[in-house]
């Protein structure tokens, strides 16, 4: 199965972390497109089987400052028409919902560092979100939200925002950080210390003992997305 990743950042700090090292350990072939360096697609939706779309400090509606933005939103438009199976995390969450013609926008508070999230019933019944517990601390660190575009179900939130949905079959998204591994948190916490909501000793202490269960999860969510894309590749033969 051949696999995309779509990132913002060309440095591993800002790529797909445990998502992106799920790929080629499961025996699939990964293609990395940093789609900020405004570069075009490395090539049609449906040249892949399943794409993934990644976070980056900039917000889904910032064109202006980021003029490559509107060509990613196509690109990701197109997967959308094509139905090749997609996972969005953060901002890749919210622009798989730009794309498929959902609102958003800022959020009502922010959400920097380890929140609780809890799924909602349909959640549970799901095949990829659904694998992880009813409740659970998760990192996160947003500023925008996401309306649900038509025919979205929603499946996990917080207090402060929508957190996870299913498109379709084939779509998800994710507005907590699953795919952080140690040196990604470590890199955005000390990048970003203006933004933290509490002392950074605190925070990393939060980390050192949340870390390790949560890789475990985000590994079995991404799991989770890859085995319903490979059987999905499988039934287009």
């Amino acid at each position: 199965m051949r696999v995309l990743s779509i990132v913002h950042d060309p440095g591993e700090t800002g790529g797909g972390g445990i998502f992106e090292l799920a790929v080629p350990e499961r025996g699939h072939r990964l293609d990395r497109w940093v789609a900020a360096d405004g570069d075009a697609p490395p090539g049609r939706p449906d040249e892949w089987d399943a794409i993934m779309v990644f976070g980056g400090a900039m917000h889904p509606d910032q064109d202006a400052e980021h003029p490559w933005l509107s060509g990613e939103a196509e690109f990701v438009q197109a997967a959308l028409q094509e139905r090749v199976p997609l996972l969005g995390v953060c901002l890749g969450a919210q622009l798989i919902t730009r794309a498929a013609g959902g609102e958003v926008g800022p959020a009502a508070s922010a959400e920097v560092g380890w929140f609780d999230v809890a799924l909602e019933p349909e959640g549970r019944r799901d095949p990829v979100v659904g694998v992880l517990p009813e409740r659970f601390p998760a990192f996160q660190w947003h500023y925008y939200t996401f309306r649900l575009a038509d025919g979205a179900v929603q499946l996990a939130s917080s207090a402060a925002a929508r957190q996870a949905f299913r498109l379709g079959d084939r779509v998800w998204g994710i507005q907590f950080h699953a795919e952080v591994d140690r040196t990604m948190v470590d890199h955005w916490m000390e990048a970003g210390a203006d933004e933290l909501p509490k002392p950074v000793a605190e925070l990393r202490a939060e980390t050192g003992r949340n870390l390790p269960e949560w890789n475990q999860r985000g590994r079995a969510l991404c799991d989770a997305f890859l085995d319903q894309a490979a059987r999905m590749a499988g039934e287009r033969g």
